[in-house]
This record gives C-alpha cells, sequence and structure tokens, in this order.
C-alpha cells in the first residue's frame, strides 16, 4: 500500500488497481466539526479533477475533487450516521471512498508522505 497526498489536502492510498480516498487530518483540523458529507454514489465513474463529495463542517462547506479517475466501488457508509468520524479519524476509518482505477499514470504529481508533511510545514 501507497498513500499519496494532493495540495489540497486529499488522500489517496493505492492497493493494486484500487484506491481508498479520503481528506487529511490537516484539512479535517482546518474545517473544524464536521456536521454532513455527501460521498458519490457506488457505480458512478468520475475523471481526475471532477467534484467527487461535498464536506460541511460547522466553518465552511468544501467541494472534494476526484485526485484519480475510476469508478466509485465503495463508500465508507458509517459516514452518514457519523461525519465526525473525519474529525477523529481522518487518514483511517474516516476515508471517503474506493475507487477502482481507471489510469494508474494519474497519480504522478501528488505527493508522498514525507513531500506532504514538507508541503503542509510551509503553510503554517
Amino acid at each position: 500500500m501507497t498513500t499519496y497526498y494532493s495540495e489540497e489536502h486529499e488522500w489517496v492510498t493505492i492497493e493494486g488497481n484500487n484506491g481508498t480516498v479520503g481528506i487529511t487530518n490537516y484539512a479535517q483540523n482546518a474545517l473544524g466539526d464536521i456536521v454532513f458529507i455527501e460521498v458519490p454514489e457506488v457505480g458512478s465513474s468520475h475523471a481526475k479533477g471532477d467534484e467527487v463529495a461535498v464536506v460541511e463542517s460547522v466553518k465552511a462547506a468544501s467541494e472534494i475533487f476526484a485526485l484519480i479517475g475510476g469508478e466509485v466501488t465503495a463508500i465508507n457508509e458509517a459516514l452518514e450516521e457519523d461525519p465526525a468520524l473525519v474529525n477523529a479519524q481522518a487518514e483511517t476509518d474516516g476515508w471517503f471512498y474506493k475507487v477502482a482505477l481507471s489510469n494508474v499514470q494519474e497519480l504522478e504529481g501528488l505527493m508522498d508522505a514525507d513531500g506532504y508533511k514538507a508541503f503542509i510545514a510551509t503553510l503554517d
């Protein structure tokens, strides 16, 4: 498993040709208490850069854009009952959806964990 990060504070963990997608701890901390999450439908297909989800917090609503293109194979149904799970475990149990990758080369340009840590260090 390898995890990649975007400058928009999203992550994707890759296993074979499948990915699990969510937002980072940095993002959930910036958003504050998350009160609602809209995830994509299972079976829907998205291109890299498409809006795929929405996160609403007490501070703001934010769109989540696809880091990689592909077909959504699963959603985290626990978020419907408990969106604050993202605040507690953003990079583990607070994942948003799983996707079958359409083009693994779309991962190029994303950061690894060390690159992301260096990136967020420039923001504080």
